[in-house]
Formats: C-alpha cells, structure tokens, sequence
C-alpha cells in the first residue's frame, strides 16, 4: 500500500455517503419486497483520516489506561514484535506523512490518532442514521430489523499498540446493536456474548431454521427478556500476517518464528476471568473484574492454578464440541 496516497475528499465524496445513498437507492426500489440490505462500512480504519477529522475537540480525547503506563513485557512475544515494528514505521511516517495516520509513539500521537478515528465514527453513525431515516421515509422502520456490529475493535494505542490482532478487549470487544420491528424503548444486555452466535441470531430473528454449519446458537430468548445463564465466550486467533521489524533483537530467529506462526485459544467466563492459551508464545489470564485493561497477566501466579485448570477444561470442551484439533 502506497502511504503517501491520503484522500482528502470532501463529505460528500467519502466511502460512507457512496454507501449510504447506494442503500437508499435500494431501500427505496425494494420497498414493496421482503429483503436484506448488507452494507459494510470500512471505516473507522487506518489510515485514520476523513472529512471529520477536528469534529471531536482534542482536549476531549480520553485515552485508555494502559496507553499512558509503561510497556508491559509480560505479554506474548508476538505482540511485542508488533509493537516494535509499529513504533518503527511511526518514526519513519513523522518524515513521509502528514501526520500519524496509521501508528503513533508519543501520547500526543495516540490523542491525535483516536480523535481522527472518532471522526470517522462519527462518518459512519451520520450515514447509518440517513438509512435508518430513508427506512422511515419508506414507511418499512416498524416491519425491518436492523443490526449493526463489527468485525472487531481498535487498540488505538491501548498497550502501545494499534489496529487489531491480540486478544486484548480493544481488539476484541465490538458493538452490537439490535432495533426490532415494534421496539419502543432500548434495553442493554449486560451479558458478554459472542459473535459466532450472530448468524443463528439473525435467522432466529426471521423465522428461519439454523444452519447445521452454524456452531453458535440463537439469542433471541436472551432478547426477549427470557432468564438466560451468562456463557461463556470463547475467542480464537490462527497465524496471520505479523510484520517483524528488521534487526530485531527482542529474540532468537528461531522464537520468533514461532511466535508469528502461534495459535490462541482464549475464554472469557461469566466471573470475569480471561485465559489466553496459546501453542508456540506466552500463556495470558486477566481478572477483567479487577483489572479491565489487562495491565497484570496472572498466569504464573501460584493462586491461580484452579481457575487456569477449570478454564482449561472449558476451553477443552469448546475445542471437543467444535472439532478443533489444535493442541494447546
């Protein structure tokens, strides 16, 4: 990707209002038949730049804890090679970039850097609310079901990282909002749940029978107000792309190697514990009761052995009923 191609179109000419008035197009042709409407934003994304750059005052701009302590070593090895490589190409874009558009360093850098990508929040939520109002227009608000999530979070300088790629709750934790035919008053639902209950969902929500593909299952009752046990929510990483800064000495070849090529298999149990376990880097568990922002990875703490072997158990199971063979 060639960083120094930074659109600077106007409002109207952004990837959101082309999207928005696409929908509207459809919504209006197809008001008289049943239909589903997929409109897939890509923002807010890097390079985090839009037309709504200064809409939030930078002084407002509150940053994550663990943006403004020291760097925590005690992580996997391979989201400090991330970090590494990230903090790399942020020196190098303070010479061939406007500003911080993808990486910052500095807490200056960071605030900048998420009030940008609240502007491009902010692009977003204006054009969801013209679909939702072309849906009023229409007459079809009271008869459509309408959701709206993410594919999943923003570190946006949370432990001095940015984008996605960890299991840490920045990255991980996504909206999901549900308005039903008929809804007259907003309800949240503190219970953690998990997208992979979004499809079984979804279908629940139209009358349709669940895929036998579908491993997740229907949260509809959990909507309706039915008395539903909190679950547990399990969370996976596979071996992707992980850029690794040239040089480095943060460790042998060989572990490196691995690190990039590990796999995670993590749970989050309804008494707010987190267990990251991996097959080829560092072993993670948070209290997030206790400690919301990860900043103390628990797994070696001799008092927590019981919980680490019931999760494990958990995440056992998991893997068993899922067919996952990955050995942890």
């Amino acid at each position: 990707m060639n960083k120094t191609a930074i659109s600077s179109l106007p409002l109207d000419l952004s990837r959101p209002k082309f999207l928005e008035k696409h929908a509207c197009d459809f919504i209006e042709k197809h008001q008289r038949d049943s239909f589903i409407l997929v409109v897939g934003f890509v923002e807010p994304h890097s390079p985090y730049n839009g037309p709504l750059n200064d809409e939030h005052p930078l002084n407002e701009i509150d940053l994550d804890l663990s943006a403004t302590i020291p760097e925590s070593e005690n992580i996997p090895l391979r989201y400090r090679l991330m970090r590494e490589w990230q903090e790399a190409e942020a020196i190098l874009d303070r010479e061939r970039l406007p500003c911080q558009l993808f990486f910052g360093i500095t807490l200056e850098e960071y605030r900048s850097i998420k009030q940008r990508y609240l502007g491009l929040v902010t692009l977003v939520d204006q054009s969801i609310g013209a679909i939702l109002g072309c849906l009023e227009r229409c007459g079809l608000a009271d008869e459509t079901v309408v959701v709206h999530t993410s594919d999943h979070g923003d570190s946006l300088g949370a432990h001095h990282l940015f984008g996605k790629e960890t299991t840490f709750e920045e990255a991980t934790r996504v909206p999901w909002l549900i308005r039903l035919p008929g809804q007259t008053r907003s309800e949240m639902i503190s219970n953690s749940v998990s997208h992979i209950d979004f499809v079984p969902t979804l279908l629940d929500l139209l009358a349709q029978p669940s895929h036998r593909q579908c491993a997740g299952k229907s949260l509809l009752p959990l909507i309706r107000e039915d008395t539903t046990a909190p679950q547990n929510v399990f969370i996976e990483w596979a071996p992707n792309r992980t850029k690794v800064k040239k040089g480095t000495r943060l460790a042998r070849r060989r572990m490196i190697k691995r690190a990039v090529e590990e796999s995670t298999r993590a749970i989050v149990s309804p008494d707010g514990w987190k267990l990251c376990l991996r097959d080829k880097d560092l072993d993670e568990l948070y209290n997030l009761k206790d400690d919301p922002w990860e900043r103390r990875n628990l797994f070696s703490e001799r008092q927590c052995a019981q919980v680490i072997t019931r999760l494990t158990g958990e995440i056992r199971r998991w893997q068993e009923s899922a067919n996952d063979r990955l050995r942890i």
